[in-house]
Formats: structure tokens, sequence, C-alpha cells
């Protein structure tokens, strides 16, 4: 049987091919947005981002730069950032190794602004829903609004579900599975009381705009470390 070499991808250059017109996982596009949303305050080098996507958002916290450099130049064959070599690494002075910035052009400006205008159930579910939320400050208020909405419809149904069950399975279960429930009911009754909080907030900015009420525009793990502080 006739078959095909293929050690050429290997040790050559790749020849480029049209990328697809959106990444092939959910967890490509959330990486792809978070870096296009985390450059729009500015230029980054690539251990910059890793870091401050580590730091910010829970989802890429063990994010390799195996997954990381591959997905940046994703994004620069898509012309939505350009990149710029910059001189030796200055925190080590004996290394010759030239850093990398990345920087969001004007055609990745413009497709970051068509993603944050989205507000589809995708942007509902947990990591989804974590992502969009930390570019809340960049996000129109009526997208904000539906994302927030959809958020809590989500929750509601998926405590519903939990009870349902619980309740239909709890004479078999033991005291420590009872306890795991519990604290997961708890814990999904916590964020509803949460996002109607921010939703009544938002609805009451678009009646009387003004200063932003207290957490707004922290990530949702922050800013309900700041709701436990504040009890």
């Amino acid at each position: 049987m006739y078959r095909v070499d293929i050690s050429a991808r290997y040790s050559g250059p790749v020849p480029k091919s049209p990328r697809p017109s959106r990444p092939q996982s959910r967890r490509a596009a959330l990486l792809e947005f978070a870096i296009l949303g985390l450059l729009h305050d500015g230029p980054l080098h690539g251990y910059e981002l890793r870091k401050r996507l580590g730091s910010a958002l829970g989802i890429f916290r063990a994010l390799s730069y195996g997954s990381l450099y591959p997905a940046l130049r994703s994004i620069v064959d898509s012309g939505w950032i350009n990149e710029r070599s910059d001189d030796a690494d200055h925190d080590a002075p004996t290394s010759k190794r030239t850093r990398i910035t990345y920087q969001l052009t004007a055609a990745g400006k413009e497709h970051f602004q068509g993603l944050v205008a989205a507000a589809g159930p995708e942007t509902w579910d947990d990591d989804d829903f974590d992502v969009r939320f930390a570019f809340f400050s960049r996000t129109e208020a009526q997208v904000r609004l539906r994302i927030l909405e959809g958020r809590r419809s989500r929750l509601e149904e998926r405590l519903a579900m939990v009870r349902e069950a619980s309740l239909a399975r709890r004479e078999r279960m033991d005291s420590y599975t009872l306890a795991l429930q519990k604290h997961g009911e708890e814990r999904a009754e916590r964020e509803v009381r949460w996002l109607e909080e921010l939703i009544s907030a938002e609805r009451r900015a678009a009646l009387d705009p003004g200063p932003a009420a207290d957490g707004i525009g922290l990530s949702p793990t922050n800013q309900r470390k700041s709701t436990n502080n504040k009890e």
C-alpha cells in the first residue's frame, strides 16, 4: 500500500493554509478571547501573558507554553496581533535569547469588539462565564445584563436538577455524600444571590448612570472574596 511521506512536515517550514474561521475547541476560543482582551490594554511578552492568564483566569492556571505559543502563532497568522523582537532578556544578562512582544492590531481590536458583543448560551457556562466576566468593563451594558441573566437561569436550572436528584437518592446516600450534596447546593445558591445583586446593580446603573457599584469589574472569584470579607 502506498503511503504518503509526511516527514517534511516536521523537518522544514510548513506552508501556510487557510485558518478555520473559528477555533476548533471551546477552550481554544476562550484562550484566544482572553489573549486579545489582555493585549487590549497594551503589548505584553509571552511570559507576562501566561502569568496574567494564570493569575486572573482560573481556567488557564496550568496553561503551558506548549499551549500558549501555538495559540499566539495562530492569532498572529490571523492578523489580529503582531509580534516584535526585543533586545536580549534584561533579567538574564548572559542570555542571548530574544523576547517577543505581542501587540493588538487594528483588525484585532475590531475582532475583539465583535467577540465581547456575543451573549449566547455558551457564555453562561462555567469557564466561559468566568472569562467573559473578567472583561466586563469592555462589554456593553445590555450584553453584560443578558449574560448575567442567562448565567442565573443556567444555575437555577442546575440547582433544580441537583435538588430533584438528591430527593430521589437521599435514602441511599451516606453522610459524606449528603454533606457534599448540601455543599454544592449552598454554593449554587450563593452564586445565584450574587448574580441577582449584579443584575440589580446593572439595572440601576441603566436608569441612573453613576459610579460603578462596589465589586463590579472584579473577576467572579475575587468578587466573591470581597463579598465574603464584607460579611
